[in-house]
């Protein structure tokens, strides 16, 4: 159990600092456009709340620092989400909003602290915004922002209480009628609930990280299917617009492969699957994807130029055809062989529906000359 729970844990703090794909991202963009939306009402709320302590018989200076603090936070909440309107465009913003949120939160504890040395410390209302802010960190799907918040969080609060407390002359100072006692044991079970919120939030990201993950990988070869396709293609030509470069889309289909399973069982189809899926994961480069989109069929997403893609492709046919597949049971083996179609953006189409046409309409074209070929252009 000690071992399960140390990997989880070191699985859950690589998932944390490891760059979220282009599709988390891309929701963690919606999630920002959000929290801004959030923001902007909290902050409309927040101004009841110095309303609030100053007719419950608060002081006066502390209701002023609440108004003050209140109108500067609702400037900035419209500022942000402006801003996040154009989401696509500042990838910087869910750090620059998150160390917003733990700032302010911190300026008023100080200047709370300034009339009362026990209100900078121990007022629940304003320190319950840390938590607020490490927990929308989830709407962003970036676990590092997470951290980074939930880090900035408790060494802004650990500081303060360290300058509170070493600055107090005297214990008296650290007393306060509505506030009670600040102490260190106090603030360190603060602290302990900064870091358990942190780690919380972490979690819900890790686990929103899965999800999606599972939701675009095929369940047989671990690869991307049809769904991760459709979602990620639209980033992949906005990158190639915006930074340049080549792509190809080579279609392939296993050749006869109802013959494997009808000769050695489904068991040992689902293991020609795999043997297959794994040749084309290993031909892949940096930024290369292969897909099966379903039964025998695989889509290769190559960052090159379809002259390259199709030596590419045809050089991995080849190899295929020279490792044949051994079923599990008995001493028959298959000699394994696809049929390709290759597709090149944007002369072949300008997304992916006309991509995968033209690509079919070349894997046709190579089942119908025989089949094992790759063809890159139509006959």
């Amino acid at each position: 159990m000690r071992w399960l729970s140390m990997q989880w844990l070191r699985e859950l703090y690589a998932r944390a600092l490891a760059r979220p794909d282009e599709l988390m991202l891309q929701v963690g963009a919606d999630g920002e456009l959000l929290v801004a939306r959030v923001r902007a009402l909290m902050s409309a709320l927040i101004l009841l709340l110095p309303l609030v302590h100053g007719l419950s018989g608060g002081k006066t200076s502390e209701m002023l620092i609440g108004l003050g603090a209140a109108v500067v936070v609702n400037i900035a909440a419209q500022i942000w989400l402006a801003l996040a309107r154009r989401r696509r465009m500042y990838r910087w913003l869910p750090y620059a909003t998150g160390t917003y949120d733990v700032t302010v939160t911190t300026g008023v504890l100080v200047l709370l602290a300034f009339g009362d040395r026990a209100a900078g410390l121990n007022s629940m209302v304003v320190w319950g915004f840390y938590l607020l802010a490490v927990a929308m960190t989830a709407l962003r799907n970036d676990g590092r922002l997470t951290v980074y918040v939930g880090g900035l969080a408790i060494a802004q609060f650990g500081l303060l209480a360290l300058v509170v407390l070493q600055g107090a002359q005297s214990p008296e100072q650290l007393m306060s009628i509505d506030y009670g006692t600040a102490s260190a044991s106090n603030v360190l079970q603060r602290l302990i609930l900064l870091l358990l919120m942190t780690l919380l939030t972490g979690a819900v990201v890790f686990r929103m990280q899965r999800l999606i993950e599972l939701s675009g990988n095929d369940g047989l070869t671990g690869l991307p299917n049809r769904s991760w396709l459709l979602q990620r293609m639209p980033g992949l030509y906005e990158s190639l617009r915006r930074d340049g470069g080549s792509l190809t889309l080579a279609l392939l289909d296993i050749d006869n492969f109802r013959r494997v399973n009808d000769a050695a069982g489904h068991l040992d189809g689902d293991r020609a699957i795999r043997h297959v899926a794994a040749l084309l994961r290993g031909m892949l480069q940096e930024d290369e994807h292969v897909v099966r989109l379903g039964g025998q069929e695989f889509v290769l997403v190559l960052r090159c130029p379809i002259g390259s893609a199709w030596e590419r492709v045809e050089r991995t046919r080849r190899e295929l055809a020279t490792k044949p597949f051994a079923v599990e049971r008995g001493n028959d083996s298959f000699t394994l062989t696809y049929s390709g179609g290759l597709a090149s953006w944007p002369q072949d189409g300008s997304d992916t529906a006309a991509l995968l046409g033209t690509a079919d309409r070349r894997l046709q074209g190579a089942k119908h000359a025989g089949r094992n070929r790759v063809l890159a252009r139509d006959l």
